[in-house]
């Protein structure tokens, strides 16, 4: 796994053994910046479930001016920390070692805003629907944040209404998709 584009391009990023996370691979994690590219420059981006914090890396990498990492493995942690150590980001990147709900308590209390949010749960266990419910009435959005979920292709989102986001694109892979959400506009009367 390495970081693809910007200024810490080319730099070999290391990852967890074992199974319990799941590095997006090089050819997805360009598409997913390709698609999101304009909206980076000076955002403010959060990671959560970040792994091996690849996808923060890599927003910062090619111009977010702040990426948060929420994750509650130790080993990952640590993954995170020597990986942005390894690209000179410690003073854009900021690590929360805990459950992403409570992280997401605590970042309210630091009134936290992000632009993009990036959240790639373990799939089939509908971690992603009690976040966007969390997020649903957060102030760690704005009316423009955009969301990212990276699920399983049997994950369902039909809820996403109830919740007030709207999918504004999709991208299907193999085995997984990524949707992108925002709240609903309210419609002007």
């Amino acid at each position: 796994m390495r970081v693809i584009a910007g200024k810490a391009r080319r730099t070999i990023l290391t990852t967890i053994e074992g199974t319990s996370t799941r590095p997006t691979t090089d050819r997805i994690k360009e598409t997913l910046f390709n698609m999101i590219n304009s909206d980076l420059y000076d955002c403010c981006f959060l990671d959560a479930f970040a792994g091996s914090g690849g996808i923060g890396i890599e927003a910062v990498s090619r111009g977010a001016r702040k990426a948060y990492f929420i994750e509650n493995n130790k080993e990952a942690v640590k993954c995170i920390k020597n990986n942005i150590n390894k690209t000179n980001f410690d003073k854009e990147c900021v690590v929360l070692e805990q459950d992403v709900l409570v992280a997401i308590d605590v970042l309210e209390r630091k009134k936290e805003v992000f632009d993009i949010i990036f959240m790639d749960p373990p799939y089939n266990m509908e971690l992603e629907k009690l976040v966007l419910n969390k997020l649903s009435n957060s102030f760690l959005i704005h009316e423009d944040s955009l969301i990212i979920v990276e699920a399983s292709k049997e994950t369902k989102m039909d809820y996403l209404d109830e919740y007030g986001f709207e999918i504004i694109k999709k991208k299907d892979y193999k085995t997984n998709y990524h949707v992108f959400l925002m709240k609903k506009k309210e419609n002007l009367v």
